[in-house]
C-alpha cells in the first residue's frame, strides 16, 4: 500500500480557486501580525482619547475612533482566514489592552474611570468588534478576491 495515493488533491494542498474546497492554513501571518498589533495600539489609543472634553461638554474620540475601527479590523482578518480564533484576534487584542491598561494602567492609574465615555468605549467596541466577527462567521463578508472581482464600471 505504501505506493497507492488516493485521487484528489492532498489535504495540505489548497483546492483550485473556483473549486469550493477550503484554503487551509493563514495565508498572510505578517498581515495578521499587524492587524493584531493594530488592536492592541487602538485598545491604548481608545483608552487615551476617551475621556477627552471640548470645552465642557465630554466628546469620547477614542470611544468613537474603536467603534469604527474595531470591526474593520475584525473584517480584515476574517479575509484571511475566517476560522473564529484568527477572525476575532484584533478583537481579543483589543480587549486585552483595554482591559489591562484599563484597570491596572501604567504606574497604577486607572485609565478607565467609572464614566459613560468608559463604558461606550468597552460595549460599544466589543459590540461593534462582535457584530463583525459574526458576519464573517456567517459567511456575510465579502473576501477580498471577491471584492476585486466586482465589475465597478457598472456597465453589465
Amino acid at each position: 500500500m505504501a505506493g497507492s495515493a488516493l485521487p484528489g488533491p492532498a489535504l495540505s494542498e489548497p483546492g483550485p480557486p473556483g473549486s469550493g474546497l477550503p484554503r487551509p492554513g493563514l495565508h498572510s501571518p505578517g498581515l495578521f501580525a499587524l492587524l493584531v498589533v493594530d488592536g492592541l495600539l487602538l485598545g491604548a489609543i481608545g483608552l487615551v482619547l476617551t475621556p477627552m472634553y471640548a470645552g465642557a461638554v465630554p466628546t469620547p474620540v477614542g470611544a468613537l475612533i474603536s467603534i469604527a475601527l474595531v470591526p474593520w479590523l475584525v473584517l480584515r482578518a476574517g479575509e484571511l482566514d475566517s476560522r473564529p480564533a484568527v477572525a476575532g484576534a484584533p478583537l481579543l487584542a483589543w480587549l486585552l489592552a483595554v482591559g489591562v491598561l484599563g484597570v491596572g494602567g501604567p504606574g497604577g492609574d486607572v485609565l478607565l474611570p467609572a464614566t459613560w465615555q468608559s463604558a461606550l468605549l468597552v460595549f460599544g467596541g466589543l459590540f461593534a468588534g462582535l457584530l463583525a466577527l459574526r458576519k464573517v462567521l456567517m459567511g456575510e463578508a465579502v473576501s477580498a478576491g471577491d471584492r476585486g472581482a466586482a465589475d465597478v464600471r457598472g456597465d453589465d
